[in-house]
């Protein structure tokens, strides 16, 4: 269902958030949900129609209908209803839409029962103490809230509903309906509801009459046989729809021959509808077991096997084993047990999803070797799944602490954990093969009762299927098992007890009487002390020690404790609303503070892994909660990751949903005073990544996605990429992998200084990595991609893992390689003209170790520790030893020497032997030597060296600020070099260390001794990329060729970013995705591939022959920024495109105008260049102060006029200083987030034809083409027109009501009513 939009200020204008998939998967891609009252699937009485219905979600634009088709006796039967609120709290609404599309009929559906008869967490013994044979629990009942429809079609639309409900929900038996007792359903529900009796002598309210309708009026239980060779016939069509490999193998008969060898061990069953198979499964008793527990981690299923006296559990202790250490791990293929214990550390009682299930992905399978089996034996449950000893104590076994250099996924096989040794016999059988008629799809489950009886001495039954596969529901009951991080089998594995076919599931507060079940449940949980004292606490007091109200519950089946849960209130929600988009997912006004739970603790059994979601939606019925919030904080020790617990059997987010975070406005809290948003908004606390579950996604299933998705290298566009994947609300993506040098970014905080050393893109920091919790979602591969096998399908990495792959990502961009010496011999005098200089060669000796050649962070902290370690503190401690204890003067004299010559004063401890050089052209020089100048090194050792430029566009771009910044150089006494080649290093002996630099220029050669050599000469991309990448035959010019859709010349291979370059068949080689904003790529990256995964999504189409020859141009605006020597901030905010010179640009006649306040030199320069349709395109500041980056970001692309006429004033001389006239209040909005979404919806309002008075737009157009003749200035008719007309004001209550909604970021404005 797609939740109400963010722009919630519109009622009955909110756009439809990216959750809309529900109208297109049940109306394109499920035809089971398409369905025509001509189908004679239901024994009632309704008479055939020639109408066409489809089913769908109901959605927010839904709600005007809903209003239309309301009369009298939706009163009648329902009450007074507000449709909103209805529709926020339903677990499921439906609407019915004819063939052309038009609404026809609505329904509301919720899991306690309308007109307020009882409380909502108590129905269950109300109606058991009250009413005939009732068998009504939570897990099969739901209760209908609203029906409306036109009466033209009253009958069938609500036999298409009742038959639409009935199969989404296939746990689904009862659906109840209070009526007033004087009231009359009417001919359209009388159809499909009958009376319940009441037991006689109940104290019922007779005030209300209950009526019931039942599953098998409109969806039947199908029934399940053995098959016989007769049902070949109705097989084969059903076999033939869904796919032709078999039969194309196997022959034309091979399901009647597999039907006729049917023996004790393969057993072969159907399941039929009125008396015609609709469904096949072949079933067999022989499991490769040795295969599984090499390839996948049993351990929660105790391998599989019968628990045996010499089964090996736990690996030898050692001596140094500790039971306390904090587990951290990143790999999905390995099962962490508590996967938050280190958040739970960071913040106070921040609590932990202890879940026992794994998420459910589906596939059609026909696997001989690997499959599944289930029956129920009788009314007991077995203690050794509830126990769950091998779950917990595998992974304890099996996990480890890592450091920044390593993950799990990443380890060798001789490193890997310990896994268990199972003696016993083998507990489990597997599906073979299975198939089911689209139509009956949801009742796959029927099968296994059946199934599970054939082999009543095992209790478990396994299917596998291919990773590409798409999913289908029977699996959605399994469980999936985790694969080991060197597993190659091309399957998933899914597994089912036979415990699982219990329908005795019961949700309630827990007791005290419960404790002893809860321990024995999570005794094996790191967690378990914590879950308990919260479990008591709830007990005893019913809250926190900070007075919190906690409230805990259990999961219960046969009078046996399977799951426990500990809630308590949200109290953070106003920090939350404004920090995160809940509003993609909830109409956060028609949902009170009480209302928002914060999930402490989840833990539940294994084998009922899939009444997960419906443990979750009793918890918020009985807790009277709507909606659940779980963070998940980063790892607080340095060198640990966050624990993939999304794929982990120990988590439930694989049912919440993430929620994106919201970009914030740097506010000027010194103007605002008590204008300033409140604390609960504005305060600064630490990052995490938010998780959210409500009743609306409570019968909202995901589609999981098993295909192995492989991105090579951590960019910009790598994250990019993955942060769209992971935040697909509908998606679960199982397999997505990183590959990456040096693991997940964003490990440091992100004022480390050696994080300065490069230019800074803005596209990610530090707390962006923290909001996304990126780890919680996919694997990381810590090593360097050295080879790709198309043929096999598998990327190899430098420590020799083989990582397998559907489809590859390569984003591993341009790095800087080191400086390769021409090798000229200074001695002889040589210039730049006599050397023989090729930029594309390749240094291939040996890399001195004092060489530097950064290209991220993680370079950039060796550097800096090297620098630290080697040479600072090293010759600071051998200065100490060598000065006389008497020469404290000539400290003091040396200093004041120091600083009239220039150098900017040091500590004592930062004393400096040696030179300290940096070569190249690039930006990045100068943040490296502004970090250096902090280190403590002098200027007067830092020697700046640039070599020939191929270019005439400078680094900055700007006289202005280079004039600033040589100055600075100048006044730290840097020494700059200009057009010189580096010649050889130690006069071309032995390089490693490098004790001298030698340099041809252009007329005279120079040498410098050399401590450190920083090389920032040119990017390129990686040696051992291009040799994986040329080896593999992938088509590569200087750069990876691509296409327009990031596809290089092998289909499952796509790359984006500055490795690539366009196909020459464009004509377009000064383009490449270097022009343009890295996030901007990986996100349409990101985009082509959900076109593969994603039913919600309309189907691509191919582009006109006269098209598919154009280069995409994409939008977004490019950033780069850093700290520059002299302590200058510095930010250019730009528009993609081909470089060219400032000054030429402003020669152009087109070029528009550039406003420019301030001085460089003084730390207050502020430029912005507005474009010929005053569009502001470029932003420059250069600034001592801190910048509000992401402020400035928001007026990029904004008509100058929206900055309350900026050119006009600067004209009149009233804008001296652009920081402080951007600071101003009335410049907030506009930085704020949802300020995009406002611009939109004016326009609408503008386009749109309001009160039959044609639109501003079809004006315009009317003007320009000459159809009115005006009798003023077409600006002053239109001005005219605007005042006179309803635009005006629709204008004005938009705005309003945009600031109105969106107060606690805004309260500096003033609205109507506020006072």
């Amino acid at each position: 269902m797609a939740p109400l939009g963010k722009g919630g200020w519109s009622l009955w204008r909110m756009r439809e958030s990216h959750m809309r998939g529900w109208a297109g998967a049940w109306k394109a891609e499920d035809p089971e949900y398409t369905m025509s009252s001509k189908s004679p699937t239901t024994t009632s009485s309704t008479p055939p129609s020639s109408v066409t219905f489809s089913a769908r979600r109901t959605e927010s634009h839904d709600i005007p209908d809903i209003f239309h088709h309301m009369n009298y006796n939706t009163e009648r039967l329902f009450g007074r209803i507000n449709i909103i609120y209805l529709l926020e709290k339903a677990n499921l609404a439906v609407t019915l839409v004819n063939q052309k599309n038009a609404p026809v009929a609505h329904a509301a559906f919720l899991d306690y029962p309308n007109w307020d008869i009882v409380d909502q967490a108590a129905w269950e013994a109300h109606l058991e103490h009250n009413y005939v044979q009732n068998k009504c629990m939570p897990l099969n009942t739901l209760f209908m809230h609203l029906f409306v429809t036109t009466d033209e079609y009253a009958v069938d639309c609500c036999h298409e509903i009742m038959t639409t409900v009935f199969k989404t929900v296939p746990e689904l038996h009862f659906i109840l309906l209070f009526v007033p007792c004087q009231e009359d359903l009417g001919i359209n529900l009388a159809t499909a509801f009958l009376p319940m009796k009441s037991i006689l002598g109940s104290t019922l309210d007779f005030d209300y009459s209950l009526y019931v309708s039942h599953r098998n009026q409109y969806c039947p239980q199908l029934y399940v046989r053995c098959a016989r060779v007769e049902d070949h016939d109705d097989l084969t069509p059903i076999f033939a729809h869904h796919n032709d490999t078999l039969r194309q193998i196997y022959g034309d008969y091979f399901l009647a021959e597999l039907i006729e060898a049917q023996d004790e061990e393969n057993v072969a069953v159907v399941c039929e509808d009125d008396g015609t198979a609709v469904g096949f499964m072949s079933v067999c008793s022989k499991v490769n077991i040795q295969l599984l527990h090499d390839c996948f981690d049993l351990g929660p299923f105790h391998g599989l096997c019968k628990p045996h006296p010499d089964d090996i559990l736990k690996p030898p202790r050692k001596p140094s084993d500790t039971g306390d250490e904090i587990v951290s791990v990143t790999s999905q293929k390995e099962v962490a047990t508590d996967t938050q214990d280190a958040d739970v550390e960071q913040a106070s009682r921040v609590g932990s999803i202890r879940s026992q299930i794994s998420n459910a992905s589906t596939n059609v399978s026909k696997n001989r070797s690997i499959q599944s089996k289930t029956s129920e034996r009788g009314r007991t449950l077995p203690s050794s799944s509830l126990e769950l000893p091998e779950t917990i104590n595998l992974d304890r076994s099996r996990s480890k602490d890592l450091n920044a250099a390593e993950t799990l996924s990443s380890l060798t096989p001789e490193t890997e954990s310990f896994r268990p040794l199972y003696r016993g016999a083998v507990n489990a059988f597997c599906i073979q093969l299975f198939c089911i008629d689209e139509k009956h799809e949801t009742r796959s489950l029927d099968f296994m009762n059946f199934v599970f009886n054939l082999f009543p001495d095992k209790d478990f039954c396994i299917i596998s299927v291919p990773h590409m596969a798409p999913e289908f529901y029977l699996i959605q009951n399994f469980v999936r098992i985790i694969p080991f991080s060197n597993c190659t089998l091309d399957q998933e594995l899914y597994v089912f007890h036979r415990s699982g076919l219990l329908k005795s599931f019961l949700v309630r507060a827990a007791r005290s009487s419960d404790v002893s079940g809860v321990e024995l449940l999570i005794q094996t949980l790191k967690l378990n002390k914590n879950i308990l004292d919260d479990l008591n606490s709830y007990i005893l007091a019913r809250r926190d020690p900070d007075g919190t109200p906690i409230q805990a519950f259990v999961a219960e089946v046969l009078h046996q404790i399977v799951g426990i849960s500990v809630i308590r209130n949200e109290m953070d929600i106003e920090y939350i609303r404004s920090h995160y988009n809940i509003e993609d997912f909830i109409y956060f006004s028609h949902h009170q503070q009480e209302e928002h739970g914060h999930l402490y603790h989840f833990a539940l059994n294994p084998i009922f892994h899939h009444y997960a979601k419906h443990f979750m939606k009793e918890i918020l019925r009985l807790a009277h909660k709507s909606c659940l919030y779980y963070p998940i904080y980063p790892q607080p020790e340095d060198g640990k990751f966050q624990n993939p617990c999304a794929h982990s059997l120990t988590s439930a987010l694989h049912y919440m949903v993430p929620v994106r975070p919201r970009r914030q406005i740097v506010y000027p809290l010194e103007k605002l005073g008590i204008n300033a948003p409140s604390k609960e908004v504005s305060k600064d606390q630490a990052k995490y990544a938010l998780n959210h579950f409500n009743r609306k996604l409570s019968l909202e299933p995901k589609v999981s996605i098993n295909a192995r998705i492989v991105v090579v290298g951590a960019s910009n566009v790598g994250i990019s990429f993955l942060e769209t994947l992971v935040f697909c609300p509908h998606l679960k993506f199982n397999n997505l992998t990183l590959i990456s040098t040096h693991g997940l970014p964003g490990k440091e905080a992100s004022n480390s200084l050696h994080k300065r050393f490069l230019v800074n893109s803005h596209c990610f920091n530090e707390n962006d990595y923290a909001l996304m919790s990126l780890g919680s979602w996919i694997n990381v591969v810590v090593g360097k991609m050295t080879g790709i096998d198309r043929s096999a399908k598998h990327v190899v990495v430098s420590n020799g893992r083989k990582v397998p792959y559907d489809h590859l990502v390569l984003c591993t961009g341009q790095q800087y390689q080191v400086a390769c010496p021409t090798g000229a011999d200074i001695k002889k005098l040589f210039t730049n003209r006599e050397v023989s200089e090729n930029s594309n060669q390749r240094y291939t000796g040996i890399v001195p170790s004092n060489l530097f050649a950064i290209s991220d962070d993680e370079d950039a902290f060796i550097a800096m520790k090297w620098l630290k370690e080697k040479v600072i503190c090293s010759t600071a401690d051998e200065r100490e030893r060598e000065r006389p204890a008497a020469l404290p003067f000539m400290d003091k004299m040396s200093s004041i020497l120091q600083t009239l010559a220039g150098s900017s004063a040091r500590h004592p401890s930062a004393a400096f032997a040696g030179n300290v050089i940096v070569y190249g052209n690039t930006i990045d020089i100068y943040t490296t030597i502004a970090v250096l100048l902090s280190l403590g090194i002098s200027g007067s050792h830092i020697h700046l060296v640039h070599p020939p430029s191929c270019s005439n566009v400078t680094s900055l771009n700007n006289n202005t600020i280079e004039n600033a910044v040589q100055r600075a150089l100048s006044r730290a006494g840097v020494t700059v070099y200009r057009d010189s080649l580096l010649a050889q290093w130690n006069d071309g002996n032995h390089p490693d260390p490098i004790a001298f630099a030698s340099f041809t220029t252009n007329t005279k050669p120079f040498k410098l001794q050399c401590s450190a050599f920083f090389t920032f000469a040119q990017k390129r991309v990686d040696y051992e990329t291009f040799k994986a990448v040329n080896d593999a035959c992938l088509v590569y010019d200087g750069r990876l060729v691509i296409d327009t859709n990031f596809h290089t010349n092998d289909a499952t291979i796509r790359a984006a970013g500055s490795l690539t370059k366009f196909s020459n068949i464009y004509y377009a080689n000064e383009w490449t995705h270097s022009n343009f904003s890295s996030k901007e790529i990986g996100f349409q990256l990101a985009a082509t591939m959900l076109n593969l995964f994603d039913p919600t999504l309309e189907p691509v189409f191919e582009p006109p022959e006269d098209m598919d020859r154009l280069v995409p141009i994409y939008k977004g605006c490019k950033i780069r920024g850093g700290v520059l020597p002299g302590k200058y901030n510095y930010v250019h905010i730009f528009k993609p495109g081909i470089p060219s010179r400032l000054d030429v640009q402003e020669s152009q006649p087109n070029y528009g105008m550039a406003i420019t306040t301030g001085d460089a030199i003084k730390g207050n320069y502020f430029r912005i260049h507005v474009n010929q349709y005053s569009m502001i395109e470029t932003i420059t500041c250069f600034s001592k102060e801190p910048i509000p980056v992401s402020n400035y970001i928001c007026l990029f692309g904004q008509h100058e006029r929206l900055l309350n006429n900026l050119c006009s004033r600067w004209r009149e001389g009233l804008v001296t200083d652009l920081y402080s006239y951007l600071k101003d209040p009335w410049a907030l909005p506009i930085y704020h987030d949802r300020f995009i979404d406002l611009k939109k919806e004016l326009r609408q309002i503008l386009v749109s034809v309001q009160e039959d008075v044609p639109s501003m737009q079809e004006l315009v157009r009317q003007i320009v083409e000459g159809e009115l003749a005006l009798i003023e200035r077409p600006k002053t008719y239109l001005k005219r027109f605007y005042k006179q007309n309803v635009y005006k004001r629709l204008v004005e209550k938009s705005i309003l009501n945009y600031l109105n909604y969106n107060y606690y970021h805004l309260p500096m404005y003033a609205w109507p009513g506020i006072v």
